[in-house]
């Protein structure tokens, strides 16, 4: 940290007139050297980067310039459609082949293999495994198919009808309502008001067949379209390959002109307050939409104009966040920027909040106030330094991680560029030109922006929340009231000096006693003169990462009942009063340009922190780690802060159709367990919690660090490792007590049930098959039950989706646990129309029946073990997969290296143990609980 110190000090000291007379400010950014671009003769443009993270795979992306926007009246929501159909069967892999290819070569379908459409665009996404010629030729043929060659037969067609249309009724609801009311206002006079991607029910029930040809054929051409390849891969094989595949395609005759769409000016200040008796929370959304279309960003006075902007929003967005931490919070969230709206052409300046339900003009009035604030009396040059030093933490970081980036990120910003011409010059101009033109940006030129957001025209103000007795609905003239501030009562931003550490006092350090390795693991352990033990792993899987996390058995399962309900919901607020008598804003400004956090935790087993950092700031995250030990701040008023933000968050999530299902069906199942007090806290816990006790409670939880393992997992080096564990780990109290997990015996209802539960207006169920018990914990068993999982949720995804057309998405997951008692647990999951659910729910089971009947076909079981070993392979890379082995491991009170064994593992698993499994444990008691609507 001591260097980017000196870095950033220096760079925001410097004479800014130094640079400024080398800085010409028409030079064009240039375009990244490591990306190979180019275009077809037909129009198609291709980007291609090597990029070795992950290894042996591949990012393929195939961009469509065209979305719902550009749909005919008789084909609104076609455009989405399309999008299915390209999954749905092409020329070279007809029906369900394209997916079957794909599963078993380790894709999964929505998880890896997924596309989206949006208003603009349409994109398609297919990572592969790129280490065989024949996968990736694969690769390509499935891209030039879903460009070209979509097999769009009636037959085809009205099969999908079906499982667009569930995704349509997945989105009905209180937003959709809302959103239908206020968009006429919002998008002004604009085709983007009509053109919701997902589009009409009735146009998707009745359209032709020659309706969805007519849209294929009009807009996915060449000149619309870029194919992105970002991966383990040599760059002129990929290059050709675009060439092969994609070169003789042309351009339809008389194409059609892909049009842009623009949003018009209006001089009125529109209002939209809109109510729903199914709303779970109340928004405030102030937006200023700009006169003039967005300039593309092409010189270094762009870039510094984009730089200058995104340091104003971080500067009021902190300003905001300071006002959440408050004492008395006027709003749980609240954050402003200036950015894109729906339309690429219309850019705004917005200010949004979630608030309580009864706030929502006393949330408008602070947005507006704080605005006129910065409009008024500017910010603080400190409030500037701290953007800054901000700022250049975070593109450090990404610059120390150029060589171990994954591909995804890349494939991002390529598409970016296609769409919209974002520059893309790369890390290494981009890191070399903030450190140049940050200290050249003043504080007048941030300043300056706000004049040209704020305006009387162009104005929306929306007000979205929810409707019930007793609760008044703000008028539009109280709207129009709150958007006109007191000038005289603005005050400028008292920005507080900054603390000097986080700690009262150096901690006494403690001493190393023993050290050990473990070569296989690659970790080396430390035992240190308090008791604790600290394991880490050096990994150069990223060079500017740390993960953390310590843990220790005991949890909340040692408070009794009583103590629990007290204190079930308070313990989030617990760190919401800071630590050494520091704020939470206190500690949020000193940590200004310093990336390091730490969360602590108390689950019903254990309790732990978990946090990450870079190396040069990892000594930040050790001495957080030491201030939650030793010294948490206890702050009522933090509390009451916190309750009124939860409040706000939780209040009406009950109105809410699912939700309102899972918490009757999971009260109905945990009627016997008297620790059960809801999901969410209602008036009623709030009044029952005692903040003291929770506070009490934690200091016992974490007074013995002798009971914890520290894990870390990262570029850490052993001299810095070793010092900070025994000045901040070693220093902290300990004793040779050591807790156990408890099992307090209470259980969920056995037996067999049924649960019907009635709420909403939509015509939306939601069904859920449950068998859970008590079982003898085996390693062996707990794979198989995962395997069964993902087994059984190939085959429903082929019955209830692509055979049924019943259901737009479907889950089966299954695993058992060891602590704090041996158990299994198998969940299957989906939505569906209520007059399918008792279908489609006798299907399900029909299909699991197969399964314990004659065990899983040879090839669905071939497709599980191809992708764990695919997930492997890159995760094993991650540190975040061995952080979690070793606290695996850990809780399961068994050895880390058994994940050296995972290939064996997954290789040697056999049919007959995911039938035995299925036989075993699923042929018991199962529970159903169904959300249905209410009777009308």
């Amino acid at each position: 940290m001591k260097q980017l110190n000196k870095l950033t000090l220096g760079l925001l000291l410097f004479p800014a007139a130094f640079f400024a007379q080398e800085m010409d400010w028409s030079k064009t950014i240039p375009f990244d050297p490591e990306v190979k671009t180019g275009k077809l003769k037909n129009g198609l443009t291709y980007y291609i980067k090597k990029n070795a993270k992950p290894e042996n795979k591949v990012d393929l992306r195939l961009v469509i310039n065209a979305g719902s926007i550009l749909e005919d009246d008789d084909q609104q929501g076609l455009a989405h459609f399309m999008e299915h159909m390209c999954f749905n069967g092409t020329k070279r892999f007809p029906k369900n082949q394209l997916v079957d290819y794909l599963q078993s070569i380790g894709v999964k379908f929505g998880q890896h293999l997924n596309a989206y459409t949006s208003f603009d665009e349409t994109v398609y996404f297919l990572p592969i495994p790129s280490d065989s010629p024949e996968k990736l030729e694969k690769g390509f043929q499935i891209l030039e198919d879903w460009a070209f060659n979509a097999v769009l037969t009636p037959e085809e067609i009205n099969k999908e009808r079906g499982v667009v249309l569930e995704e349509y009724r997945l989105g009905l609801g209180a937003q959709k309502r809302m959103m239908g009311r206020f968009m006429p206002k919002l998008m002004y006079n604009s085709h983007y008001a009509k053109r919701l991607p997902i589009g009409q029910k009735e146009v998707l029930e009745k359209f032709k067949p020659e309706t969805l040809v007519r849209f294929y054929k009009d807009w996915y051409r060449p000149d619309l379209m870029s194919v992105i390849v970002v991966g383990d891969i040599d760059v002129a094989q990929m290059e050709q390959k675009i060439i092969d595949h994609f070169s003789n395609y042309q351009n339809p005759k008389n194409e059609k002109p892909r049009k842009i769409f623009d949003v018009p000016n209006h001089k009125e200040t529109f209002v939209a307050i809109e109510s729903d008796k199914e709303a779970s929370s109340a928004q405030v959304q102030l937006m200023y939409k700009d006169s003039e279309a967005p300039k593309p960003v092409v010189n270094l006075k762009d870039f510094k104009d984009e730089l200058t902007e995104g340091l104003f929003t971080s500067m009021l967005n902190a300003r905001l966040d300071e006002l959440t931490n408050s004492p008395t919070p006027p709003f749980t969230y609240g954050y402003s920027y200036h950015g894109g709206t729906w339309a690429r052409t219309k850019e705004a300046y917005q200010s949004v909040a979630m608030s309580q339900e009864d706030k929502q003009i006393d949330a408008l009035k602070v947005l507006v106030k704080e605005n006129e604030r910065v409009k008024k009396f500017g910010f603080t040059q400190g409030e500037l330094d701290r953007a800054k030093a901000d700022f250049l933490s975070m593109i450090e970081k990404s610059y120390n991680e150029r060589s171990k980036t994954n591909s995804e990120n890349f494939v991002s910003d390529y598409q970016s560029h296609f769409l919209e011409k974002e520059p893309v010059p790369g890390i290494a101009w981009t890191f070399d030109m903030f450190k140049k033109i940050l200290p050249l940006v003043q504080l007048k030129d941030v300043n300056g922006l706000i004049n040209g957001f704020i305006k009387d025209e162009n104005r929306v103000v929306i007000l979205t929340g929810p409707e019930k007795a007793g609760l008044k609905k703000p008028t539009e003239q109280e709207v129009l009231s709150a958007l006109k501030i007191n000038d005289a009562e603005i005050t400028a931003y008292e920005d507080v000096a900054v603390a000097k550490s986080l700690l009262k006092a150096e901690p006494k350090a403690g001493t190393i006693v023993k050290r050990e390795s473990n070569d296989k693991l690659g970790t080396k352990t430390l035992y240190l003169s308090n008791g604790a033990k600290v394991t880490y792993k050096k990994t150069d899987f990223k060079n500017d990462e740390v993960l953390f996390e310590a843990i220790s058995f005991g949890g909340s399962n040692l408070y009794s009942d009583a103590e629990m309900k007290k204190v079930q919901f308070a313990n989030g607020a617990l760190t919401e009063a800071g630590f050494s008598g520091l704020k939470l804003n206190d500690i949020n400004k000193f940590m200004t340009g310093k990336i390091a956090n730490v969360s602590p935790y108390i689950s019903g087993i254990t309790e732990g922190l978990r946090g990450n950092a870079t190396p040069k700031d990892l000594e930040y995250l050790f001495q957080t780690t030491y201030a939650y030990f030793t010294d948490l701040n206890f702050d009522t008023e933090a509390f009451e802060g916190y309750k009124q933000k939860q409040s706000a968050f939780y209040k009406n999530m009950a109105s809410q159709p699912n939700f309102f299902f899972q918490q009757e069906f999971y009260t109905y199942l945990n009627k016997e367990n008297p620790r059960f007090n809801g999901l969410v806290p209602t008036d009623k816990t709030w009044a029952e919690t005692d903040y003291k006790l929770a506070y009490d409670k934690f200091k016992e939880r974490f007074s013995n660090a002798a009971d914890f393992e520290f894990f870390f997992v990262g570029n850490v080096e052993d001299k810095t490792i070793e010092a900070f564990a025994a000045k901040y780990l070693a220093s902290l109290p300990g004793n040779p007590t050591k807790e156990k997990s408890k099992d307090l015996g209470y259980r969920m209802l056995k037996g067999e049930h049924k649960k019907v539960v009635n709420k909403g207006k939509d015509p939306k169920s939601n069904v859920t098959i449950m068998y859970y018990g008590d079982a003898q914990y085996s390693a062996k068993e707990a794979f198989a039950m995962q395997a069964l999982g993902e087994i059984l949720t190939i085959k429903l995804i082929e019955q209830l989706r692509e055979t049924e057309s019943g259901v737009y998405g479907v889950n089966a997951r299954g695993g058992m646990n060891k602590v704090p008692y041996g158990a299994y647990n198998f969940n299957i999951a989906f939505p569906c129309g209520p007059d399918n659910a008792e279908k489609l729910t006798a299907s399900a089971l029909s299909e699991l029946q197969k399964i314990i009947t004659n065990g899983p076909e040879a090839k669905d079981l071939v497709k599980f073990k191809e992708a764990e070993l695919q997930d492997f392979k890159k995760e094993s890379k991650e540190n975040k997969f061995w952080l979690s082995n070793f606290t695996r491991s850990f809780t399961n009170e068994q050895s880390a290296e058994e994940v050296l064994k995972f290939e064996e593992k997954v290789n040697a698993l056999t049919a007959k143990e995911v039938q035995d499994v299925a036989k075993k444990y699923l042929t018991k008691d199962k529970v159903v609980g169904i959300l249905m609507p209410e009777k009308s």
